[in-house]
């Protein structure tokens, strides 16, 4: 059920939604999403979440209730059903990640994650928007405000590939010029003429 939640990056309503029918796990294993608005959408399934699906199914077994997930009492399972299962595997994998103690693991945090990985993954915002079913991609845009990795491309991206850090080397002509003008303080400085200027730049 989390990998589910993790690798489709689904909303707890559409994943306590999920009835067996909407599993295709043979040629090519994919489930079909009932989202916000009657909309849907297909997505296709990782191997090791198929695998899961495939282990819970078995324990499953036949229920009077054709959704997927069910509670103890072989049931639909419900939100707050999800919530507490949820809290129960953070509270155990606090034991070996202390941290996670300080920090707030939510259902809505695994749809979150799996954003991130697919933005992260793909660099393409529409990609995300589509996988999450969003219906307007300005939903999607907090998600490239968040990925620090975004910004530091963009930086990148304007900056001239050829510039680099370096010291400036005066030419011989140059340092010559200046020691014959006594541009240094010393009396006499005489403005140089013009020919000497295009002498100069023409280096």
């Amino acid at each position: 059920m989390f990998s589910l939640a993790f690798t489709a990056g689904v909303r707890v309503s559409e994943l306590v939604g999920l009835r067996l029918d909407d599993l295709a796990l043979q040629p090519t294993p994919s489930v079909r999403i009932h989202g916000k608005g009657r909309k849907e959408r297909q997505l296709p399934l990782w191997k090791t979440t198929t695998e899961a699906i495939r282990a819970w199914l078995a324990v499953r077994g036949a229920a009077p209730v054709p959704e997927l997930f069910i509670n103890a009492r072989r049931q639909s399972l419900t939100r707050s059903g999800f919530d507490y299962i949820l809290a129960k595997h953070v509270d155990t994998a606090t034991v070996q990640c202390p941290s996670l103690g300080k920090k707030r693991v939510s259902p809505h945090v695994l749809r979150h994650t799996c954003a991130m990985n697919i933005l992260q993954g793909t660099k393409d915002l529409r990609k995300v928007s589509l996988w999450l079913g969003h219906e307007s991609m300005q939903t999607t845009e907090i998600y490239l405000r968040a990925d620090p990795t975004e910004k530091l491309e963009a930086i990148e991206s304007v900056i001239p590939p050829e510039l680099r850090r370096g010291r400036f080397r005066p030419p011989d002509k140059l340092i010559d010029w200046l020691k014959g003008s006594r541009l240094c303080g010393v009396n006499g400085f005489k403005e140089p003429s013009m020919a000497s200027s295009e002498a100069l730049y023409s280096t």
